[in-house]
């Protein structure tokens, strides 16, 4: 295997329980990226990272060839890093590139995983982040202004915007992650995504509205 994907699913989840099996638009929360990622045909096996034997149970039972990897208890707690957990995957599993997918962004896309992957292999990437773009204006605490000159204020039209980190996944290249210890590092490309996927899942709130693009998205594949 040299690609592989990991998702970490974790048993714990403050502002909604049971965050990462809780049913949304008719499937539970980690099904939408599992789907993805198992339908990328860039990608050789997905796994699951998981410290909670009802998430396992979940897991098993969407049937899409998932391969579970029990995460011990000090990488499930609210202070541990995903890279604590990449870290870890590491030490089970052989891989030259690992995709790092979050499953609180269930707008992702097989088509994004393998887009991203084939400008990971052809640019000779190190690692990959995915991001949405933005044509807000940024200012700091002391009222500099971060992407725009004030004196030339630019339509928004004309304006570029900057982009974003959206969380949905991040691509690591095996060597980057033994030598930095982190998902970024090296030579590093942006796969960028459509703006409603800057929705993650992280309150309730989020819940609904990522809950509403899913049944909108699900409608237009209907009527197509």
């Amino acid at each position: 295997m040299t690609t592989v994907a990991l998702i970490p699913l974790r048993g714990g989840s403050k502002s909604i329980p049971k965050k990462n099996i809780k049913p949304l638009a008719g499937k539970p929360l980690c099904a939408w990226v599992l789907e993805a990622a198992t339908a990328a045909t860039h990608i050789d096996a997905v796994f699951v990272s998981t410290d909670c034997p009802e998430i396992a149970a979940v897991v098993q039972g969407l049937n899409l060839g998932v391969q579970l990897i029990e995460r011990p208890a000090e990488f499930a707690t609210d202070a541990a890093s995903t890279e604590a957990v990449m870290l870890h995957f590491m030490e089970q599993v052989r891989f030259e590139r690992l995709v790092t997918i979050q499953a609180t962004s269930p707008l992702l896309r097989a088509e994004d995983l393998d887009t991203a992957l084939e400008r990971f292999a052809r640019e000779r990437l190190d690692a990959l982040l995915s991001a949405v773009r933005t044509k807000r204006f940024f200012w700091r605490d002391d009222a500099t202004p971060i992407n725009y000159n004030p004196l030339q204020r630019p339509r928004r039209q004309d304006f570029p915007g900057t982009l974003m980190e959206n969380g949905a996944f991040y691509i690591t290249r095996r060597a980057i992650l033994e030598q930095q210890g982190c998902r970024l590092g090296g030579r590093i490309g942006i796969h960028e995504m459509p703006e409603d996927s800057a929705l993650e899942i992280d309150e309730p709130a989020d819940w609904e509205a990522v809950a509403r693009c899913l049944a909108a998205r699900q409608s237009n594949s209907l009527a197509s």
